[in-house]
């Protein structure tokens, strides 16, 4: 099949080379022209695991390519999929400028039918004003199609080729089957592809990453009880994880989330809810809590030096991204962490195995970068985890201690037993362990 994906952020360059891969005839269109020129030489602008040789493998074949051009890329496809970016406004909604723009020149350079379809995580209605805007701009019979994505950075490609399920929001059986069709190689182990109203969908995408959302806030809170209580989180999220009706995953408790989509959905549902006078109440809690659950492992350090005064101390920092497995800074715990050291004196040494480029659109000046993990600890008073990458998983801790001023560990992401903390000879906080 003849695809187009408008935008090859995340999701756009995910979703194109992942359909090349599976034989189909792949336009994958942007306006950055620098982008464009690099992707055609296998310059990858994110952080994904597998992806670079797949965009090298599928263009070198020519089933994927790149262009700026808006209307080849419409004109010489039956389907175009909508990936570009839907970043937060100030008031908390999701920003669709983009989406709209898209959608206008689509309309503009069809020239015949076309199965036009919302991949950018929208607010419900989004559909409607796309369809609106596009019949304003042509003549030729279309469709438009929700399909949202259900991507985890660090394992998008996983995800995409193996999906759980695909959501498919469709008003015309035609469009329902030709997107059914189109993913059918994806789902041959029997996973479903669910068809339902364009709003169902709209919500379905909002919905699950609020409720993960949830989860994580949630178990956060507990893990600050045990704090409390003198209760161990880990036990705990043990007891809770083998009840069927909860399950295991994200359970983990730590510093909060960040990324793309939590954060960013999370505001535009409360903002929809807003909208239309359906308050959600825990939803907001949810918000709440991460962003005070953001502040939890500085609270920790300014409590075990009885101060607030950074001034020489220096801090060596174990990971930047927002989670492992992506270069993704957007909303990381890290960024406010660091920003409150660094306003109360401190000296911040840094290293994260992917971010560290990225990074420094947060940190030029307030950091210093260092070539690996254990070169951020020379001379630090305390060493901080704040990403859980595997390397950092089963480091030399007597490395560590020999490096450190002190043995002092402040670990945001619960990834060491402080048994063993204890017996090696450190001080060591972590999120509701003991």
């Amino acid at each position: 099949m003849k695809v187009c994906v408008v935008g090859t952020g995340y999701v756009g360059l995910v979703a194109g080379t992942c359909f090349a891969e599976y034989g189909n005839d792949v336009i994958c269109i942007d306006k950055d022209e620098k982008k464009i020129s690099d992707l055609k030489k296998g310059i990858i602008p994110i952080y994904e695991p597998g992806l670079s040789e797949l965009v090298e493998r599928n263009y070198k074949e020519g089933r994927l390519k790149f262009s700026t051009s808006l209307k080849d890329g419409v004109e010489s496809s039956e389907f175009v999929f909508i990936a570009v970016g839907t970043p937060t406004s100030d008031n908390g909604s999701a920003d669709l400028r983009f989406v709209f723009a898209v959608a206008e020149e689509v309309g503009k350079t069809m020239n015949g039918y076309k199965i036009i379809v919302d991949k950018s995580t929208v607010p419900v209605g989004t559909a409607d004003k796309v369809k609106e805007i596009v019949s304003k701009n042509t003549k030729h019979p279309f469709d438009v199609v929700s399909n949202p994505e259900f991507l985890k950075e660090g394992a998008a490609i996983e995800d995409f080729m193996r999906p759980e399920r695909v959501v498919i929001g469709a008003e015309s059986e035609n469009a329902a089957k030709k997107m059914s069709e189109l993913y059918s190689p994806f789902v041959l182990n029997g996973n479903p592809i669910i068809t339902m109203s364009i709003r169902s969908a709209e919500l379905t995408k909002y919905a699950c990453n609020a409720f993960l959302a949830t989860k994580i806030s949630f178990v956060n809170e507990i893990a600050n009880l045990c704090d409390a209580l003198g209760a161990n989180y880990d036990d705990v999220r043990k007891g809770m994880g083998t009840d069927s009706r909860i399950g295991r995953q994200f359970l983990y408790a730590g510093i909060g989330y960040g990324g793309s989509c939590f954060p960013k959905d999370v505001r535009a549902l409360l903002r929809t809810a807003e909208e239309v006078n359906a308050p959600m109440h825990i939803i907001q809690s949810v918000e709440d809590v991460n962003e005070k659950q953001k502040t939890r492992l500085t609270d920790k350090i300014f409590e075990h030096f009885k101060s607030t005064d950074m001034k020489g101390k220096t801090f060596g920092i174990w990971g930047l991204s927002f989670k492992p497995g992506t270069d993704d800074m957007r909303e990381a715990p890290s960024i406010p962490l660091i920003y409150e050291l660094h306003k109360n004196g401190a000296k911040i040494q840094v290293f994260d195995p992917a971010a560290m480029e990225t990074s420094k659109y947060y940190f030029d000046g307030k950091v210093e970068y260092k070539k690996d993990a254990y070169a951020t600890l020379e001379g630090a008073d305390a060493m901080l985890l704040l990403t859980e990458w595997r390397e950092f998983r089963e480091p030399d801790f007597n490395k560590i201690k020999s490096l450190l001023k002190s043995p002092l560990i402040f670990d945001g992401r619960n990834q060491y037993k402080p048994s063993l903390m204890n017996e090696l000879g450190f001080t060591y906080y972590s999120i509701g362990n003991r």
